[in-house]
């Protein structure tokens, strides 16, 4: 089926521009002004709303399985709610596996978990929870294989070690992979969280004095001189949260470190941790690392505007309320994550054109820039020829975000009462609609696997 699309303006990366996109075989064939029509076309009229390439987020936890908890959502239901946000395409954080299992073993397990559920495009994240020559040889196989990163921890009980996230440093250097790091001083956690609790102050805002802005520092500091001894590999920080932690990796720029992205999240940009202060409702917002103050969110937007923050993805990660909810006498005991994917592209376009940054700037963050650094563009993330045709279509329009209008299998969202100015009206993957009037009209297990590509490191 060939499709054009009219009476929109298109988001490019230097601003807004009125044309029609004709689309052939699931993408873009042309762009221009008044494009003829072709044999057999659809017409979809944007009715004057924005056209922006579909949303990728980079930073998702489908099916997550913790063993006491699972996530609520699973491929289908997650992706529903990433597509009814504008999201069209994903790459998912897999959760830790067996202890000793290798890395290709969790990828095909999650597989099984996506394959037939999922409605948009997916990729993976390999999951590296220790290491030896056998884990170091697999690397090598799943980035030939299309999966060119790989997801490292510094907290939990399967975090890496200095010595063993060196190792993977070199590797990921010699093959042009990307690591993703949660980087948090896990001893420092550990201590104040008994800390606390042993003194008997175990309300949800000591999950976020447990966590202080100083460990989330420290680890990224640690980390990119880590990184310097391995050559500077591609290093992507996910989920930064504090201005000190943004701080760290803009001070190692400007001393010449190469490679190093930043990644927040649109809780870190809208929320602060007086949340946790509201009772028994705090431990909706338990989520590793915590909400910050006023000062972090602050330094996060101008991080953005400035180009210090890279992308802005969710670390969806949603868990019901009576599962949170067990966090009421003792912080520790509720499961940590949030639902967003949902609500990213509303949001972050709301609040950042309020605050008076450029509508492109944002998209570039929400999905031109995740792409490249993930080895998906230009074949997601941008609106050109050539590209797939995964389009969003907005409308100025104000709406109140509520539990009614959401479609996570999650029982509250976080950002009730957010009012958002931009609403999504249709979505387009590869050319055939999956929403249409707000309305989703796709069908499970119509996304498919995307094999990705490295990219080129400095240095």
């Amino acid at each position: 089926m060939n499709t054009l699309i009219k009476n929109g303006t298109i988001i490019g990366q230097s601003g807004g521009f009125e044309a029609d996109i004709f689309i052939s075989n699931g993408v873009i064939a042309a762009i221009g002004m008044d494009l003829p029509p072709a044999a057999g076309f659809k017409v979809i009229d944007a009715q004057g709303g924005l056209i922006l390439p579909g949303g990728v987020d980079v930073h998702t936890h489908m099916d997550l399985d913790l063993g006491n908890f699972r996530v609520a959502d699973d491929f289908y239901t997650g992706t529903v709610a990433a597509v009814m946000g504008g999201t069209t395409t994903i790459v998912d954080h897999l959760a830790f596996g067996p202890e000793g299992c290798s890395l290709q073993s969790q990828i095909e397990h999650y597989h099984t978990l996506a394959y037939g559920k999922a409605v948009i495009d997916y990729s993976f994240h390999g999951m590296i929870q220790h290491v030896n020559e056998d884990i170091l040889k697999e690397m090598e196989k799943l980035v030939s294989s299309g999966i060119p990163s790989f997801k490292i921890y510094m907290t939990y009980d399967n975090r890496l070690q200095d010595e063993e996230i060196l190792r993977v440093l070199i590797k990921a250097k010699n093959l042009g992979a990307v690591i993703a790091v949660h980087a948090e001083n896990d001893g420092a956690i550990r201590y104040l969280r008994q800390h606390y609790a042993g003194a008997g102050k175990k309300d949800p805002v000591y999950h976020a004095l447990s966590r202080p802005d100083a460990a989330e520092a420290e680890a990224i500091n640690r980390m990119i001189y880590l990184s310097e001894m391995a050559g500077y590999p591609h290093l992507y920080f996910v989920h930064v949260s504090t201005k000190k932690g943004l701080e760290e990796i803009i001070l190692a720029r400007k001393r010449g470190a190469e490679n190093i992205y930043c990644e927040t999240c649109p809780q870190y940009l809208l929320l602060t941790e007086e949340m946790y202060r509201a009772g028994d409702e705090g431990c909706k917002y338990i989520m590793a690392p915590p909400l910050r103050k006023r000062e972090d969110v602050e330094a996060l937007w101008r991080g953005i505007e400035n180009g210090d923050v890279d992308v802005i993805a969710t670390d969806h990660c949603p868990f019901l309320l009576e599962e949170k909810l067990q966090g009421r006498e003792d912080f520790r005991m509720a499961p940590g994550g949030v639902a967003g994917v949902e609500e990213r592209i509303e949001l972050i376009l709301t609040e950042g054109t309020r605050r008076g940054i450029p509508i492109q700037l944002l998209v570039d963050k929400l999905s031109t820039r995740p792409a490249e650094i993930f080895g998906l563009y230009p074949r997601k993330g941008a609106l050109t020829v050539g590209a797939d045709a995964d389009i969003l279509i907005l409308q100025k329009k104000k709406r109140t975000i509520s539990l009614d209008n959401r479609h996570s299998a999650c029982d509250y969202t976080i950002y009730r009462g957010f009012e958002v100015e931009y609403t999504v009206d249709r979505v387009l993957q590869r050319g055939k609609l999956l929403v249409e009037d707000g309305r989703f009209i796709g069908n499970k297990g119509e996304g498919a696997f995307l094999k990705r590509s490295i990219i080129a490191a400095k240095g």
